[in-house]
Parts: structure tokens; C-alpha cells; sequence
């Protein structure tokens, strides 16, 4: 396992405190979590990015129309 140093400014530094101490976890955990959904994210958008560079954005629209004819936008 690494150890990172993270440079904060104070206020940020106490209100991340708090809020873990709000959800019951360690700072540690705290970021632990944070950096895992920040992965999380990452890992879809490139996923959509790289199936998205191998789609028609003709054949993308068609199914748009087809999605609006099935359910009308409010």
C-alpha cells in the first residue's frame, strides 16, 4: 500500500474532516472511497469514449428518434 501527501488548504483540510467524521470513517477512508468513485468515473468515460470513437453517429441519432417516438420528452 502507498502513502500519498495531499496539500490542502486549511479550511478545506477541516471540512473534509468533518465530513468523514459525519459518515463515520477516517479521513483515510474517506479519501480511499473518493478516490475509487473518482476511478469509477474515469473508467466509464473512457469506456464510453473508446465505444463511442467505433459508433455511427448516424446510427446513434436513429435510435434517439426511435427512444423519442416510444417516450416523448415532457
Amino acid at each position: 500500500m502507498a502513502t500519498v501527501t495531499v496539500r490542502l488548504p486549511d479550511e478545506k483540510h477541516e471540512r473534509l474532516k468533518l465530513m468523514a467524521k459525519g459518515y463515520g470513517i477516517s479521513l483515510n477512508k474517506l479519501f480511499e472511497e473518493m478516490s475509487t468513485t473518482a476511478l469509477a468515473e474515469f473508467d466509464v468515460a473512457t469506456r464510453f469514449r473508446v465505444r463511442a470513437g467505433r459508433g455511427s453517429a448516424e446510427q446513434g441519432l436513429n435510435l434517439l428518434d426511435k427512444l423519442d417516438r416510444v417516450q416523448p420528452a415532457p
